[in-house]
């Protein structure tokens, strides 16, 4: 019989990195499967369909929602977000590790319905590199990097609610700290360990 996969949500304020770092995850991990999420958002120049989203209109969407297809959907920054049920439960059918990149709305949908499911959150090592990092992106206007940047304070508020807790201040440590969560040798990054409410509280100061 074929073991069954585990479930990985990864979750962060936009900016912390979180894309970047599972796209390696990724690329280093081969039996790990990426879960494509479908959204109402208009795809960026540098996406591709079926691989970094499944773009749908609203119609479509509200269409899924109804029809219960989704695992966990949310509306973030004015478009909705939603992981379709029978993928996931098709991809952890097959033994393969399941990587959701996720909202913490979401993150508590999925983690109510499967409490198996590994939580991640990633945090950025402080505001200051927050804006820098949303600002190279070059991808946003000024009044949605505000925005985003307001909201990040709400978002970072929730890492109390993870099972682990990885600090995105430096790409390597940060990206070896996932690897020893995914290979179940994650303690010293539990949301748990001494000083990171201390860490946390001066980030969200």
């Amino acid at each position: 019989m074929t073991k069954r996969g585990r479930l990985f949500l990864i979750t962060a304020p936009s900016g912390a990195g979180k894309t970047s770092l599972v796209r390696e995850l990724l690329s280093r991990h081969p039996n790990l499967r990426f879960s494509i999420s479908y959204t109402t958002r208009p795809k960026r120049p540098n996406e591709v369909e079926g691989c970094d989203y499944h773009f749908v209109d609203e119609t479509e969407f509200a269409r899924m929602r109804e029809a219960g297809a989704f695992l966990e959907h949310a509306c973030v920054f004015d478009y909705c977000y939603g992981t379709a049920r029978q993928s996931v439960q098709t991809e952890l059918a097959r033994g393969h590790d399941l990587l959701l990149e996720i909202d913490w709305q979401g993150a508590a949908q999925i983690r109510a319905a499967m409490p198996e499911a590994v939580s991640i959150f990633i945090q950025p090592p402080s505001r200051a590199e927050l804006e820098r990092r949303l600002r190279s992106r070059a991808t946003d206007n000024e009044a949605v990097i505000q925005r985003r940047l307001r909201d990040a304070v709400g978002d970072m508020s929730h890492w109390c609610e993870f099972g682990y807790v990885v600090v995105n201040d430096d790409f390597e440590r940060a990206l070896a700290e996932l690897a020893e969560i995914l290979a179940g040798r994650g303690a010293a990054s539990r949301a748990t360990r001494a000083g990171l409410q201390a860490q946390v509280t001066a980030l969200l100061a």
